[in-house]
């Protein structure tokens, strides 16, 4: 299977105890706020904080740096380190979540939630680990343009974004604390922010480790399929407005209160709220306007901004990922697109939400906590300390349906993309829309199945994922699709008798009709118990009208069947939907590493529709609403999806 050589738990408890155990240092230093003034003028604010000796002297001596970038306001990451900081609190709350164990419970997803705190989760995300600062480094955490306390406005992942990155880096190398070597550390916004950085890396760069970042963020979140994400962009645009406008306290208790801050916010109180309303209430295209337009134009200063390109990433990169983030799609394509040889970039996916990074790790037999896999990272590539990282992966996941597993690459090398059709014929195990099969052979006659937009996905894992994460507190949502499948027509082949493996990317083929001139697809693929527990290991949704293909940046199986279609998503690529014609549609679902133990099954959810997690772009609408859609089953013109296993799973 591709394996490699090492355990995802070498070196775990060696590792765990160099993090954990006495460090040179005894305390640290923060100086608060340090004014960094950027080639245009804007100044950010940023912390720094530097370790302190045994006698209370902060360390005079340079040392590697590393820099943390955030929009969340870095007074949010100093009030959590404060609280951990407390005298004993943080042992006593790691013990407690290691002996909690709500497995078997209609609740051990708020369980799988909180273990992000026990797997290294605040020091990465937050990018504040005071142990790694003691251990002999430096740490930047600066507000980014137009949030926190600097100057500016927000400018998201934009081109001056990007030259302020660049420039903090610059900034940190040269000060008499810094040896010139720098690093990069943050989670979700900041791992994307260090990705960009890494692009072409400014010399000082040396290696970064971004927790759960995107590189495609038009499908990962603002518009996956086409539609529009509606319950983690909006929470997140709220979160970041909001919090920007934060004043700094202290600097009005002290005269010091910066006016030019003001002055700013009251320029862009809300940015980028105005997207997000357009794009669900513009009735239709003809009046879309042209910020909204823009956004879906390729070439458009907003599409590039939230685009990266992994493959001009030059600095060794450990990625953190989870198979139900937000960013999910992200992480392994990235990790394959980083032209770095196996020993300078490392993946590491866990079965995660974006909320709960991390979970799963620091356990027996598993890879260490994502602090401890940093701190050997840059001791690594900023101290040239080695503690053995090199036999760590460079793949290393959480395979759904089993355990951890280590690779030499992903996917797996003995998978093979298969063909199976979905078929009208009942499978007796679903109660849902239409109960139907999954088979080896085209189905003998023409069936066409129809299904409504509905409210069953509420209750969902795709819910779940767009919500970073928080809803999925309920099993009987999250961990099992019999709810939502309600509403949903059902393909489920029969019980495996051999362990069979699924790894890579997956593609749906489905051959519609909708009664209105667009329409909006959703798909899952499931793992189906013996007890009949259905949960979702991937997903993914297409737009009828957005269902242009890239071919460049597509793959195809031999047999010339899709197994990652790349959709465009430009309002130049529009294609038409004309009511009672067959359009045929090829829906990517997000890339895949799960096993079906002897006795499961596996299944294939259809849905028209995705809401809460995505609703359909009103302007392509029309002033019409969306309708129900139809599936076709025609030997002639068959609906399939195309599966990388290990074996025949029909």
């Amino acid at each position: 299977m591709g394996s490699a050589t090492a355990h995802p738990g070498t070196h775990s408890e060696r590792w765990t105890a160099l993090h954990d155990g006495p460090q040179p240092y005894a305390d640290v230093h923060v100086d608060w706020d340090v004014p960094i003034r950027m080639s245009d003028g804007v100044v950010l604010k940023a912390n720094v904080y530097r370790p302190v000796n045994a006698d209370g002297v902060v360390e005079q001596q340079p040392l590697p740096t590393i820099v943390n970038l955030t929009p969340y306001t870095k007074l949010i990451a100093n009030l959590v380190d404060s609280a951990l900081a407390a005298p004993g609190l943080q042992p006593l709350v790691l013990d407690s979540l290691r002996r909690m164990n709500l497995s078997g419970t209609p609740i051990s997803g708020f369980g799988d939630l909180l273990h992000a705190l026990d797997g290294g989760t605040v020091q990465t995300v937050l990018g504040l680990d005071r142990n790694l600062i003691r251990s002999g480094y430096t740490l930047v955490v600066a507000d980014v343009r137009g949030t926190g306390f600097s100057q500016g406005t927000w400018d998201t992942l934009g081109a001056r974004e990007q030259q302020d990155t660049r420039e903090v880096l610059e900034w940190a190398a040269v000060q008499r604390w810094s040896t010139g070597k720098v690093g990069m550390t943050g989670g979700s916004y900041a791992g994307i922010n260090q990705l960009r950085a890494a692009e072409n890396a400014p010399p000082a760069l040396k290696a970064i480790f971004p927790v759960e970042p995107g590189s495609d963020l038009m499908r990962d979140v603002v518009a996956p399929g086409g539609g529009v994400g509606t319950t983690f962009l909006p929470l997140w645009l709220s979160n970041v407005n909001q919090s920007k406008l934060i004043p700094d306290v202290r600097s009005m208790l002290d005269g010091t209160f910066d006016w030019r801050w003001l002055s700013d916010r009251m320029a862009d109180p809300s940015t980028n709220v105005d997207l997000l309303t357009q794009a669900l209430l513009t009735p239709s295209l003809d009046q879309i306007p042209q910020t909204l337009a823009a956004a879906l134009d390729d070439d458009s200063d907003f599409r590039q901004a939230i685009l990266g390109h992994p493959e001009r990433i030059t600095v060794p990169t450990f990625v953190y990922g989870g198979w139900h983030d937000i960013f999910a799609n992200s992480a392994t394509t990235l990790f394959n697109a980083i032209p770095l040889p196996a020993s300078k970039k490392r993946l590491l996916v866990g079965d995660t939400y974006h909320a709960n990074p991390g979970a799963g790790t620091g356990a027996p037999g598993g890879p260490a906590r994502l602090d401890v896999l940093q701190r050997v990272w840059f001791d690594k590539w900023l101290k040239d300390i080695d503690h053995g990282i090199d036999g760590f992966g460079p793949v290393t996941v959480w395979e759904q349906g089993g355990g951890w597993v280590t690779m030499k690459q992903f996917p797996q090398t003995d998978m093979t993309h298969r063909r199976v059709y979905l078929s009208a014929e009942p499978s007796g195990t679903a109660e849902s829309v239409h109960d139907g099969s999954l088979s080896a052979t085209k189905p003998d006659a023409p069936r066409t199945l129809t299904v409504a937009p509905g409210l069953t996905a509420v209750c969902s894992r795709d819910t779940a994922q767009g919500a970073a994460g928080i809803t999925a507190v309920l099993d009987m949502c999250a961990k099992d699709s019999r709810i939502a499948e309600r509403n949903a027509l059902t393909f489920t082949g029969p019980p495996v008798t051999e362990r069979t493996t699924l790894s890579g990317p997956i593609n749906v083929h489905l051959n519609t009709v909708h009664d209105a001139t667009d329409g909006y697809w959703a798909v899952t693929v499931n793992n189906v118990a013996p007890d009949g527990t259905s949960t979702v290991l991937s997903t993914g949704q297409l737009t009828a009208s957005m269902r242009a293909v890239d071919e460049a940046k597509s793959t195809r199986a031999p047999n010339g069947d899709y197994t990652a279609p790349y959709n465009p998503i430009t309002l130049d690529t529009l294609l038409p939907v004309v009511p009672g014609e067959p359009v045929a549609l090829d829906i990517a679902v997000v890339p895949i590493q799960a096993v079906l133990q002897p006795g499961h099954r596996l299944r294939v959810d259809v849905f028209a529709g995705n809401s809460p997690k995505g609703l359909p772009f009103r302007p392509l609408l029309n002033n019409t609403e969306l309708k129900p859609q139809s599936l076709q089953l025609d030997p002639a013109a068959p609906s399939f999806v195309n599966l990388p296993t290990n074996r025949p799973l029909v």
